[in-house]
């Protein structure tokens, strides 16, 4: 089964590695235009792919916008687009020759604005692009404002001048008309700006709609003021009751007040769903110092950092790229990209990683990675593309919406003539007509999905949840098995000293400081854990002469006089009194080493790979959840017996290589299972690519975090359930919003054509539809709590 991957079209994503080989062993994985594909017994070869350009797109209010956006540019030769209203963002996958201007161009012909995204915006940029949301919310706040504060006074004298025909004054209605027109020209003048645009370009939206029943309703009754004789004498409020000649102009300027509302409580709302888009992206730096080949420092901005240059970090300073630490040592604040409360000490040789700080101590760094290259650089573009995606439902909900508004149109032109012929008369005919337009915006439906999304990567990003794309989501909550790597994603990764026995007259710490001392001409992982638990033990390890490897048996060496050997257990021959001891490890999965000292064996030693102790809480949630856990490893049966029982899982599959791995995910998927696999290694990627969904752990390879579709930053596998929870939480969100804003428009038209709903009230439903569908996505950032242990990552 193939799943494409990164972007919603499947075209590369940013730093994407290819593995390639031939064998049994060997599984290339790459990414091209047709997605991720697995190849055994060759080289694989990426097939090239156009480019992605990133627009931001001004002037769409619905989701009819989004459709017009979508085709203009679907029109240009081997143009595809995928445009996000709550994002106002345009991702593009466009061929070399078409360039950046030609896109604008087609956008701005289409009647909207637009400008290339930068990848990675300078602070200057980054400072422009808030300073214009924060205009464009101001605009809309002040022109609110005088709406409501022209409005409430209008609605009163209205109101009391139709119920209490004594308390009218000469005039009253000039009165009426000089509070009215500010708020119907000045206020709404975005919407009759919009609908004129789209009017040249032969377009609608939802501003047509809105500026049409302003325009009609304010026409009405200007032309009321200055032709009859008397007859508008009453208030819009006494339509009902006197339907010969009211005025609307109380009707038209609360469609422009509620409106404005809706929209402005709106864009707020979708900035405060984009606030952990905002604050990952304030975890890059602006500048770094960069050493020369003297030693001197030389700040410039971080887009000139390049792979291999030496950079330094100060206390307090964000890392500017992925690197090894060449000079200094430092606690290391992780939290914003791990969620690990506690500093990471490092210092030489060690890695780290862009967007972290040093709480102390002066580091030098040598950039190994730069830019949208960088671990975080690639998290907020999987964020990007996760927002910019689409599901099935929302892509039709755009091509319907790209007809509602004629189809609107339509139904309100055949709603006044239906009234003229039934003999209601012009006033009783032009309410209802009036009524359609101004309820039946589509703005609901543009937002339903979008929003949810936004919101859902958001609250991920905060638990340590990287998603890649809505159809992560919808497979999430329609997975039924979850397959468990052993080594790294249950366990740490790395060996340990766990227990160890001694021969009579030999002590504990003798026994390791022999060992640790053989074991210090080693590279070997067993080598390195024995002489790691020697140190945390604080002993003393004497120097080794004469020292000698024994591949694939172990080592040997002259310690203080005695011929020491450090090996596999048939080496030793006769282990005496820990054979019994060593039957019950090597039962357990544990790795055992013989110590020899001069012939005879002085002690046995233990390691194992520490399950992580998060695996089992994890496992049991997973269960809670209906889910069936399997451990699939390539790990020895033993081992990953011994493991599972530790964790709660029943299944195990041990023993397996990475092309087994992609047979067992296809057998259960043909057997009707939905699969999630969990790993972190090359060994893994093959099997994240094939299975429904690929979840890799964030500590793991490149290959196995490009391969995945959705990536665990937090190395606390507590995540794990939380990413369900949070996919089935987005899914119901989506679910509520499409029924309510298909099911609002279904009920609300033919209430208003029936002439059943009062013009003001339909444009106060209209604002408060919108209002609902983006509130209900925000409860998205309560909706999962945090995984225990969790830190607050971006109070940036």
């Amino acid at each position: 089964m193939q799943r494409s991957h990164g972007t919603p079209f499947g075209f590369p994503a940013v730093g994407v590695p290819q593995v390639t080989g031939a064998g049994r062993e060997t599984v290339g994985v790459v990414r091209n235009h047709r997605g991720v594909t697995d190849e055994r017994g060759g080289a694989t070869t990426a097939v090239p792919a156009a480019r992605v350009v990133q627009l931001h797109v001004e002037g769409m209010t619905c989701a009819a916008c989004v459709g017009r956006v979508e085709r203009k540019l679907g029109k240009l030769d081997g143009v595809r687009a995928v445009v996000n209203l709550a994002t106002e963002r345009a991702l593009v996958e466009a061929p070399e020759s078409t360039t950046v201007a030609t896109l604008v161009e087609t956008v701005e012909k289409a009647g909207y604005g637009a400008s290339e995204v930068v990848p990675e915006p300078a602070a200057d940029d980054a400072a422009d692009t808030a300073a214009r949301d924060d205009a464009a919310l101001r605009s809309l706040r002040r022109r609110m404002a005088v709406a409501l504060v022209l409005f409430v006074p209008l609605a009163d004298l209205s109101l009391a001048m139709s119920l209490v025909p004594s308390l009218r004054f000469p005039y009253w209605q000039a009165v009426v008309a000089a509070l009215a027109l500010p708020v119907v020209v000045w206020a709404a003048w975005p919407f009759h700006v919009a609908a004129a645009r789209n009017l040249r370009h032969g377009t609608t939206s939802m501003d047509t709609l809105v500026s049409l029943g302003v325009i009609a309703a304010s026409g009405w009754s200007l032309g009321a003021l200055a032709f009859t004789d008397g007859a508008p004498a009453v208030g819009g409020w006494q339509a009902v009751l006197h339907p010969a000649g009211p005025l609307y102009l109380e009707v038209a300027a609360g469609v422009t007040t509620f409106v404005l509302a809706g929209r402005y409580f709106e864009a707020r709302a979708r900035r405060t769903a984009g606030a952990v888009m905002r604050s990952l992206a304030a975890l890059r730096t602006d500048d770094v110092a960069v050493l020369d080949a003297s030693g001197a420092e030389t700040r410039v901005p971080v887009g000139r950092l390049r792979v291999g240059d030496r950079f330094v970090v100060r206390p307090g300073e964000r890392i500017a790229a992925d690197g090894a630490v060449v000079d200094g040592a430092a606690a290391v604040d992780t939290s914003a990209m791990t969620g690990e409360p506690a500093p990471v000490e490092v210092g030489a040789g060690d890695a780290v990683t862009a967007g972290t700080i040093p709480t102390g101590g002066r580091l030098v760094v040598r950039a190994e990675t730069v830019g949208a290259q960088t671990r975080l650089g690639r998290m907020l573009a999987a964020v990007e593309r996760a927002q910019t995606e689409k599901s099935s439902v929302q892509r039709l909900v755009d091509r319907v919406s790209s007809v509602f508004v004629p189809i609107v149109l339509g139904v309100a032109l055949l709603t006044f003539v239906g009234w003229m012929i039934g003999g209601a008369g012009w006033a009783g005919s032009f309410a209802p007509a009036v009524a359609v337009l101004i309820i039946a915006c589509p703005c609901a439906l543009g937002l339903a999905t979008p929003t949810a999304l936004m919101v859902a990567t958001g609250r991920g990003a905060e638990l340590g949840i990287f998603v890649k794309g809505y159809r992560a989501l919808e497979t999430t909550r329609a997975v039924d098995t979850v397959l468990l790597d052993k080594t790294g994603t249950l366990t740490e990764g790395r060996m340990t000293v766990v227990d160890l026995t001694c021969a009579d007259g030999v002590e504990a710490d003798e026994l390791l400081a022999m060992a640790a001392a053989v074991e210090s001409g080693s590279e070997h992982a067993i080598a390195a854990a024995i002489r790691e638990h020697a140190a945390n033990a604080l002993v003393a390890v004497p120097e080794v002469t004469g020292f000698r490897a024994l591949p694939g048996l172990g080592a040997r060496g002259v310690v203080d006089g005695r011929e020491v050997t450090v090996g596999r257990p048939s080496l030793a021959g006769d282990l005496g009194a820990s054979a019994e001891r060593v039957g019950v490890w090597d039962a357990t999965g544990h790795s055992t080493v013989a110590v020899v000292v001069d012939g005879t064996v002085a002690g046995v030693i233990a390691l194992a790979d520490p399950v992580k102790p998060s695996a089992a809480p994890a496992v049991a949630e997973l269960l809670a959840t209906g889910l069936r856990p399997v451990l699939l490893t390539g790990d020895g049966e033993a081992a990953a017996r011994s493991v599972a029982a530790a964790v709660g899982i029943e299944q195990v599959r041990a023993g397996v290589l990475p092309d087994e791995k992609v047979d067992f995910v296809r057998g259960l998927q043909s057997g009707g299972a939905t699969v999630a696999m969990v790993g972190d290694g090359v060994n893994d990627a093959a099997a994240l690519a094939t299975a429904d969904l690929g979840i890799a752990v964030g500590s793991g390879t490149d290959v196995a975090l490009e391969a995945a579709d959705v990536v665990l930053v937090r190395d606390d596998l507590r995540v794990l359930p939380n990413t369900v929870e949070l996919a089935r939480a987005t899914l119901r969100t989506v679910r509520g919003n499409l029924w309510w804003a298909f099911g609002y428009n279904a009920v609300a038209v033919p209430v208003a054509a029936a002439g059943l709903l009062n013009p003001l009230l339909a444009g106060a439903a209209m604002a408060v539809s919108s209002l609902l569908v983006v509130t209900n996505s925000l409860r998205l950032r309560r909706a999962v709590p945090d995984a225990p242990g969790a830190s607050e990552q971006f109070d940036a």
